[in-house]
Order: C-alpha cells, then sequence, then structure tokens
C-alpha cells in the first residue's frame, strides 16, 4: 500500500512539473511574440507630398472632415468653436492648433474662390443642393464667407478661421467631378474648367489627391479626428 502511495505521488510530481515547464514555455512564447511585435511594430511610409501635415505648427493636431454641404458649413464652424473652447480653458494662442478643413465630396466646393461661385454657382447648388435660405435661389458668393446667421456656420466665415490659423484641404478628385458637370452644363472644356477650379483655391488651402486620402494621412501624422455633418 505504501509503495502504490509512493508511485501515485512520484506521478502527481513529475505531471505538475510537466504543467509548470508548459506554462512556463507558454509565457516565455507570449513574452518573446509581444517583443516581437514591439520591435516590428508597424510605421507608415512618409510621402513627400504629405510633408505638409508635419510642416503646420501646433501643439495640438486636429483633421475637421467634412463630405456634403451641411457638414463643410459645420466644419468652419467647428473650428471656431475649437478656438473658442481653447480661450479660458487652456494656456496659448490659436496657433497652438494646427487646424485644417477638408472640403471633399459634396462640400468642395466651398474650397473655391467667390470668382468660381459667380460663375458657376447654379452648377454647385445643382449638385450640392445648398441654395441661399434668402432667395431659394444658388449662391453667387462662397456661402461660407457671409455672415448670414441662418447658415450652419451660424456666421462665422472661411475668412475667420483662416485669420486665426486654420488650413484646407481641397479633394482634387471630387474637382475634377465638378468640372464634368460644368462642362456639361456649359458646353466648356473640362480640361480648361478643371484647371481653372485648381486655380481658384480659397487662401491657406491645397489640393489634396483625394479628401479621402487625406483623411487616412492626417491620422497617420497624429490628427484627431472630427467628422462634420
Amino acid at each position: 500500500m505504501h509503495d502504490n502511495d509512493k508511485t501515485l505521488n512520484a506521478r502527481r510530481s513529475v505531471i505538475t512539473g510537466l504543467g509548470a515547464a508548459v506554462a512556463g514555455l507558454a509565457v516565455a512564447s507570449q513574452a518573446a511574440n509581444a517583443q516581437s511585435a514591439g520591435a516590428s511594430g508597424f510605421q507608415p511610409t512618409r510621402h513627400a507630398g504629405d510633408a505638409w501635415f508635419d510642416e503646420l505648427p501646433g501643439q495640438h493636431r486636429v483633421f475637421i472632415d467634412s463630405a456634403t454641404a451641411l457638414g463643410g458649413a459645420e466644419a468652419v464652424l467647428y473650428a471656431n468653436n475649437l478656438y473658442n473652447a481653447r480661450d479660458g480653458a487652456y494656456p496659448g494662442e490659436p496657433a497652438d492648433f494646427a487646424m485644417i478643413v477638408c472640403f471633399r465630396h459634396l462640400s468642395t466646393p466651398f474650397g473655391y474662390t467667390d470668382a468660381m461661385w459667380a460663375k458657376y454657382g447654379q452648377v454647385f447648388n445643382s449638385v450640392m443642393n445648398f441654395p441661399n435660405p434668402a432667395t431659394g435661389q444658388a449662391f453667387t458668393v462662397n456661402p461660407l464667407n457671409q455672415t448670414q446667421t441662418t447658415l450652419p456656420n451660424f456666421g462665422f466665415t472661411i475668412d475667420l478661421v483662416t485669420g486665426k490659423g486654420t488650413h484646407f484641404g481641397i479633394c482634387r478628385a471630387a474637382t475634377q467631378f465638378f468640372s464634368g458637370q460644368i462642362a456639361q452644363a456649359t458646353g466648356g472644356s473640362q480640361p480648361d474648367i478643371f484647371e481653372e477650379l485648381l486655380a481658384n483655391g480659397i487662401p491657406n488651402s491645397r489640393f489634396v489627391s483625394a479628401g479621402v486620402m487625406a483623411l487616412t494621412r492626417a491620422q497617420e501624422y497624429g490628427y484627431s479626428l472630427l467628422y462634420a455633418g
């Protein structure tokens, strides 16, 4: 009987030892995997065309995305709200924000000057469905530089937030689309209209290959994302 007990205890000891060894190997394996993941963690490739994201000065980085007419107006409002929210709550100046507002998809025409709205406002409105609430007609100036409080930007304008340091990204792909719509409506040359729109971006703006691309790149450069609309 004693011999049987000794044999049973010996077996238990072996099993316990094997269990501890397996557990130790599992822990070691997990640690090795974690170390390997840390050593080979993903780093996005940098491209010369995206370098401007790093060139904007500021202690905080914010990218406000918009894809609709309503969203474009709200994006300008949100930019101003961020500047106002900093006042009194945090030390510093408006320049502490690296602030980018992106006009893409149906908000893209907000990135064009008054001259383009005077010339093509009817076409913009036919796509965006953003008429002047006072007249029901298409705007002949950039709506987001008007101080009408009936618009979703509540009278806070592109010029106002530009003066505080906001930069703008304008979707080149959508500009290609709008140039086609204008050409179809006017009988003009689509390539010529496209170049005309590219030459008439609002101040402090740049055309990006696509708004959705700028959105993803901005996050790789540490920008917080705020969607408007």
